[in-house]
């Protein structure tokens, strides 16, 4: 199993690119050098089959009941995920029977079981069939006993031809026979006892480390004249390759299956992609598309850790820029259509998917994975559908790095087009390979939509920079493919002399604040540390917090105040006035943003999740061009609303509605009621505390009410006014629970050895509050449990803590490995506290909960 192992400164003004954005579809995206514009094309009048999302899916993606948490998996909508067996020794997590409530009330799909992971070792202990047995006996009668049996497909044998068969893949024909026949004979015993256990067993297989066109053939011959063919086809595709052969491999397995009378399997390549490609949107675009376009099933590659969605999410609720990517996944609707890429079959070009839905009156491209300048070619745009006239709408989505938190994409162009015999070329110029692209084509009935503002913003490679005393590495190329993707293919390491330091040579337009994003690797067992200068002056720490290893790239973000023109921005090891920092760490590149003075995100209602009663409507298309949601009583629109930071937000809802009130809830639980406007165009707003990362609004009108949406607005930078903070060395500690010294702790303590007993708590008891209600509570806290080195990946491991609230029925609370016990990460819920004095107590009667740094009580309605 997977076990195992530019631009440089160039950018264009804000201003500059709104208007070229309307003429020519200019992307505010960092570049590389760009070859010959090529031409992307999707025939909206070709239609390929149903929207599957089937590439969606995950190995070890879920570790435990919340990690990931519901605000990133439910938007995901997950086709498939494989996990252990219950009780399985391979992992120290991700137990199937332990994930399988989050993940289905979360909307999720098949569950795959690896039976061999039982096992503790890779390649697996070769103890015998008959032992084999005994396994497979544990594993199929305890999900059998579960609620989640139907949902359950069994592997029964994970990579045969690296572990107990390795003949499989032999030149040779003797041996390859021999291995051949050796498993296909173990296949009937394992298979037939599965269906005796448990008859109506869903099995796949047969699960081979690669594609096998001969063995695949033989196992089809074989399987079918013993009516032992499974449920399910499986192999897997982990090498940059696949990206040129899956479709020769799809194409040849499907004719094995006619060729011998057997109906079309659904296949699962459970385990594809490589460490290079995780974590980039325009790596994952090129993987998602060839299997969305064969209607297969897919399964991210789990070479890291369990329970981040194989490198797409940051902490808790927290995404990065591939989750981004999974989200405009999961949100094509109706059909796909024919695409024609510039070289099909080719590894790292550019590829993607298009769909067409009539309903919603909305088609969808999705394109990425080259710097090349691209020309989008819709053709056959149904008029019956749009209209005369469409809106087209671009959306950028740039690599944030597999621990890098990322916002929203980035609209960056809004234009109207009129279809010349039904097509329309959009262009696309100043592309970044690592980056993904969105596309929508909506009707334009009528209005102009305002011109986003997208602001400046500029990237600068390290390995450009002006190094002293450090070293360039070059990882995360086609041929050493499972090393770590990186900027530019290239990264600076070894920054750890006294005179180490990495300047940047950087210009801006004109004077303000800029938003410094430093791309990093930190595996230093603690925060780490650089000095920052611009222009040699005012120094300062910038502390870098600890990532998976040295390449898993993260950011921090510091704002400085830079004139207009050039600048030198330097990081380094020591200063002379500040002295030596601690810790070491490697640098990727550094990104340079105009900040905001206010900072606002849109979402546009048309593109959001609906349930129930929805209409959309574009003979008014509006500020974000992409018209209208109506919704009746038992209808709703979901927002995925990103916030930065812990805090206070103003979220606003554009919207008319009529006969009735609306509603608007906050990850499920509704926090503001909008009267009727009569009709009229109006704005509500309300101002929420949102967590930092994912948080679900739901719009929804009450009984009798129409409501039509225009967009969602989120505003702010996350205040902090009315936010408690309660230290946890000032709380109650009982039985074993001890006050420790941290310096990266806040106060420079934290509270550790709670749990393992009823009797080691923690009780925050003068929690205030000055009215009944709803109030978010953030833990802050550190969690290293680590279960040893585990074969090729990193065995974290999370811990529980029960919450109670005055005395109340206490909540289990998963807190994720923070990477070190001086790192602290956080983890928000929400509780209901009564009017003044309140007790929050937490405790763990099996095992130990994290440590604990502070919480931060806040009322949700600010």
């Amino acid at each position: 199993m997977s076990t195992r192992t530019r631009r440089t400164g160039r950018a264009l003004t804000g201003a500059l690119l709104a208007t070229a954005a309307l003429v020519v579809g200019s992307l505010a995206v960092p570049s590389t050098a760009s070859a010959a514009t090529q031409t992307f094309t999707a025939d909206l009048g070709t239609t390929t089959g149903d929207v599957l999302h089937g590439a969606n899916g995950s190995l070890y993606g879920l570790s435990d009941d919340g990690v990931p948490g519901d605000n990133l998996l439910a938007p995901l909508k997950l086709t498939t995920v494989s996990q252990k067996p219950p009780g399985g020794a391979q992992h120290p997590n991700g137990d199937i029977l332990k994930v399988a409530a989050s993940y289905k009330r979360n909307g999720g799909g098949k569950l795959f079981c690896n039976i061999q992971d039982m096992y503790s070792d890779w390649p697996y202990q070769n103890l015998g069939i008959a032992d084999y047995l005994t396994q497979v006996d544990t594993v199929v009668n305890a999900i059998k006993a579960s609620s989640y049996a139907s949902d359950v497909v069994f592997v029964p044998f994970n990579e045969p031809d690296g572990i107990w068969y390795s003949g499989l893949n032999s030149s040779d024909t003797s041996t390859y026979q021999t291995a051949r026949d050796k498993f296909l004979a173990d296949w009937t015993t394992v298979y037939n006892r599965i269906k005796a256990d448990y008859p109506a067993a869903v099995i796949g297989g047969p699960n081979t480390a690669s594609y096998n066109s001969t063995f695949l053939g033989d196992f089809l011959t074989y399987t079918k004249a013993n009516s032992e063919l499974p449920d399910w086809m499986t192999w897997h595709e982990l090498n940059p390759g696949s990206l040129a052969d899956y479709q020769g491999h799809y194409t040849t397995y499907r004719a094995l299956e006619t060729a011998r009378g057997i109906s079309a399997r659904p296949i699962n390549i459970d385990e594809y992609a490589d460490r290079r490609d995780l974590s980039v949107p325009g790596q994952m675009v090129q993987w998602a598309s060839m299997l969305e376009n064969t209607k297969s099933y897919g399964e991210q590659a789990y070479w890291d850790i369990a329970g981040n969605l194989d490198g797409n999410t940051v902490h808790t609720n927290v995404p990065n820029s591939t989750w981004w990517f999974w989200r405009w996944y999961a949100g094509l609707t109706g059909k796909t259509v024919k695409v024609t890429p510039p070289s099909a079959n080719t590894t790292d070009t550019l590829q993607g998917m298009a769909s067409l839905d009539t309903t919603r009156k909305q088609a969808q491209v999705i394109v990425g994975g080259s710097a090349s300048d691209t020309n989008v070619v819709l053709n056959n745009i149904p008029s019956a559908t749009f209209g005369s006239k469409v809106e087209v709408t671009v959306q950028a989505l740039n690599w944030s790095g597999y621990e890098g938190a990322s916002a929203a994409p980035v609209t960056i162009s809004r234009a109207a087009y009129t279809p010349s015999s039904g097509s329309v070329t959009v262009p696309l110029t100043g592309l970044n390979a690592m980056s993904a692209y969105r596309v929508t084509v909506t009707p334009n009935g009528g209005g102009t939509a305002t011109a986003p503002t997208v602001p400046w913003s500029a990237s600068y490679e390290a390995e450009n920079a002006t190094i002293t005393d450090a070293t360039v590495v070059t990882q995360g190329t086609v041929s050493n493919y499972n090393a770590y993707a990186t900027s530019g293919t290239k990264d600076v390491g070894y920054i750890s002399a006294a005179d180490s330091k990495v300047a940047f040579s950087v210009s801006v337009p004109s004077a303000g604040t800029y938003n410094l994003a430093i791309f990093y690797g930190n595996q230093h067992g603690t925060p780490s540390q650089q000095v920052l200068t611009v222009d040699g002056a005012n120094p300062q720490f910038v502390n870098y917090p600890s990532t998976l290893n040295w390449q898993y790239r993260s950011t921090v973000t510091v704002p400085v105040t830079l004139s207009a023109g050039s600048h030198t921005i330097a990081l380094a090891v020591s200063n002379s006035t500040l002295g030596t920092a601690s810790g070491e760490v490697t640098l990727d590149k550094i990104d340079l943003t105009a900040a905001q003075s206010t900072p606002q995100t849109v979402y546009d209602a048309a593109f959001a999740d609906t349930s129930g009663s929805a209409t959309y409507a574009y003979g008014s298309i509006g500020e974000t061009g992409t018209g209208t949601v109506a919704l009746t009583s038992g209808g709703s629109t979901i927002f995925d609303a990103y916030a930065a930071t812990d805090g206070y937000y103003t979220v606003s809802t554009d919207y008319t509605s009529a006969g009735g009130s609306t509603a608007l809830a906050l990850n499920g639980t509704t926090v503001a009621t909008y009267g009727s406007s009569g009709g009229s165009a109006t704005t509500s707003s309300t101002k929420l505390y949102l967590t930092a990362g994912i948080n679900r609004v739901k719009i929804s009108p009450n009984s009798g009410a129409t409501t039509v949406l225009s967009d969602l607005k989120v505003t702010g930078a996350g205040s902090t006014t009315g936010v408690t903070t309660y230290q946890a060395e000032n709380a109650t500690l009982a039985g074993a629970a001890v006050t420790q010294t941290d310096s990266w702790a806040s106060g420079g303590k934290n509270v550790g050895y709670i749990g393992n007993t009823s009797a080691n708590t923690l009780t925050f008891g003068s929690v205030s509050a000055a009215a009944a209600g709803r109030y978010t509570v953030v833990v802050h806290y550190a969690n290293n449990d680590r279960a040893g080195t585990g074969n090729y990946n990193t065995n974290v491991e999370s811990r529980t803590a029960d919450l109670s609230v005055n005395g109340g029925t206490a909540t289990t609370l998963t807190f994720r490995n923070s990477y070190s016990w001086s790192d602290y990460w956080t983890l928000p819920t929400t509780v209901t506290l009564t009017a003044g004095t309140n007790t929050l107590k937490l405790s763990n009667s099996s095992a130990w909960a994290p440590n604990i740094d502070y919480i931060e009580v806040a009322p949700v309605i600010g």
